[in-house]
């Protein structure tokens, strides 16, 4: 036997990996090992619009921590890692959702809480023409306000959570209508001051954004006549805010009382009950609601109520005259759930100079 035959049969004799071996493999784990990551652990998340402007920015970028509310285990686990449901101008899908698995969360480290601030998938695009299964609906970011079994009321713009006014955000945003003395006005001033103009009223009179902080910095320049706080009235009926029914004649400013269905209530089936619960029966709890005469029949069968299988949540922006949010598409149940955004690690301004591109003081920042 020779010494060749003899290395071959030894069991620790193993055959050295080539180069492109070796980088496949590596290219493999971090792959596997990043998606699990991402999958159960937290996620990276990118702040595209001003809704929740003065606490994040756009151009802020999140850790957002998914095992503190339980990972939610894929829907549709066939997937290309990394990218958004859809890319490109075409809407290319980066799914298959030929197959889809029940929805089921790991245990997390803690409930969703009042003031959170949370990432979630879009309800509005539950609804059939949208197509979209539940993981590959669009992520927003909002503020919890209520949470399942909560009473919410919003009273000239203060949210009420169970009668009690509930703290408003530190760095929250609100529209004001500011009437100048003239038609002239400094751009630079509203770009120093994070001003944001959103519409023209009427003649020297502009609906705008501004910071709380430079509030009386903005009104003790000579040409302001007068700020006031933007309040739609009560009983003002705003179409496109939930439920977008005239007998309940809300708007962003004044809404509700309305109960955040939870897990275990039962709700009479009514006129009343099918108007503000209606979209969650159906399209997130998956059943059939029909009227024959003044009965309602529940998958074909005659029910006089209904009890809920998920808990829902009331998420809102910051910036309350800049954001849509709950208040246009309706509660946002468990199922929708991605996780808690914990850090700003990173944060870019599109309109800042070579220079000061970073902001600086942003990176590595807790969310509050």
């Amino acid at each position: 036997m020779n010494w060749k035959t003899m290395f071959k049969k030894s069991p620790k004799y193993k055959p050295k990996k080539s180069k492109l071996r070796e980088w496949t493999d590596a290219i493999v784990f971090a792959v596997v090992a990043s998606t699990i990551i991402r999958g159960l652990l937290f996620s990276a998340y990118a702040i595209p619009s001003g809704s929740m402007e003065g606490t994040l920015f756009a151009g802020d970028f999140l850790f957002v921590s998914k095992i503190s509310y339980g990972p939610r285990m894929p829907i549709t686990p066939v997937a290309i890692p990394f990218l958004e449901s859809e890319v490109t101008k075409y809407n290319i899908k980066t799914y298959w959702d030929g197959i889809k698995l029940p929805y089921f969360r790991l245990p997390g480290l803690t409930e969703i809480k009042k003031g959170d601030v949370v990432v979630f998938n879009k309800p509005e695009e539950a609804t059939p023409s949208y197509n979209r299964p539940i993981d590959a609906r669009t992520n927003l970011i909002k503020r919890c306000q209520a949470t399942a079994g909560d009473i919410l009321s919003i009273i000239n713009g203060q949210v009420f959570i169970n009668g009690k006014a509930a703290p408003n955000a530190e760095k929250s945003q609100t529209s004001y209508l500011v009437t100048f003395n003239n038609g002239n006005f400094n751009q630079q001033v509203f770009d120093d001051l994070h001003i944001e103009v959103l519409r023209q009223v009427e003649q020297n009179i502009y609906e705008m954004i501004i910071p709380k902080d430079n509030l009386a910095i903005f009104s003790s320049y000579s040409t302001i006549k007068n700020i006031k706080p933007m309040v739609m009235q009560a009983g003002q009926y705003q179409p496109e805010v939930f439920p977008s029914n005239p007998k309940f004649k809300w708007n962003q400013d004044n809404f509700g009382p309305l109960v955040l269905p939870k897990k275990g209530y039962t709700i009479p089936l009514n006129d009343s009950t099918m108007i503000l619960y209606k979209r969650a029966i159906e399209l997130y709890e998956n059943n059939k609601v029909e009227q024959n005469g003044t009965e309602y029949l529940l998958n074909g069968k005659k029910a006089n109520n209904y009890t809920f299988k998920m808990n829902y949540f009331w998420m809102m922006g910051d910036n309350r005259h800049n954001s849509l949010d709950c208040r246009f598409w309706g509660y946002v149940p468990e199922d929708h759930i991605i996780g808690k955004a914990m850090i700003t690690w990173l944060s870019i301004d599109s309109n800042g100079t070579f220079l000061n591109k970073i902001r600086w003081n942003r990176i590595l920042k807790s969310i509050k």
